[in-house]
């Protein structure tokens, strides 16, 4: 039977740009200890946009973690007491230049089995551009706009930092 891990310490090894790294170590159900490394990280968001003529609207930009430029879904962190719904809007607007229309929940999903994130998921329909992205010294992207069917392709692909939530939105909207 499985039983939960008890937590005999936590420390914190890494602290930056609040990303930060807990070194746990549990005590096993047989009694052993074993040490991990958790991600100790706020929540985020991500959205599928949606223009009126029903082209899905993605964000282009260099991801330090893959090393490559990147077609994703506009997204990133809720700031500390904003609401996830406030945070995505925000996103969006930033990343695109694009103002949400009909904004819906889908669903909060686990990033990684070794992170304390949760991901809110959200689809926008009726989105309409009003001003370009905003460039800061650490994120600079460019507006790409795909047809369903070639954001189902590029799903497929996997390289997107949100895949799962890409899937999860399209099957609200039965367009899987």
């Amino acid at each position: 039977m499985i039983e939960e891990w008890k937590i005999q310490s936590r420390k914190r090894v890494f602290g930056k740009y609040g990303r930060n790294i807990d070194e746990v170590l549990y005590e096993m159900p047989n009694g052993s200890t074993a040490d991990f490394y958790i991600k100790v990280e706020g929540n985020a968001a991500a959205i599928l946009a949606l223009t009126d003529d029903n082209k899905v609207i993605m964000a282009r930009q260099y991801r330090p973690g893959p090393g490559k430029i990147i077609i994703e879904m506009p997204g990133g962190g809720i700031d500390q007491g904003e609401d996830p719904q406030t945070a995505i809007t925000r996103e969006l607007l930033e990343e695109t230049g694009y103002q949400a229309g009909e904004v819906t929940h889908v669903t909060s999903l686990m990033k990684d089995a070794y992170s304390t994130m949760n991901c809110e998921v959200f689809i926008a329909t009726g989105c309409h551009k009003v001003a370009e992205p905003l460039v800061t010294e650490t994120e600079v992207t460019e507006l790409v706009l795909l047809s369903i069917d070639d954001f189902r392709d590029h799903l497929r692909t996997g390289q997107l930092s949100d895949t799962a939530a890409g899937y999860l939105a399209l099957d609200h909207l039965k367009l899987l």
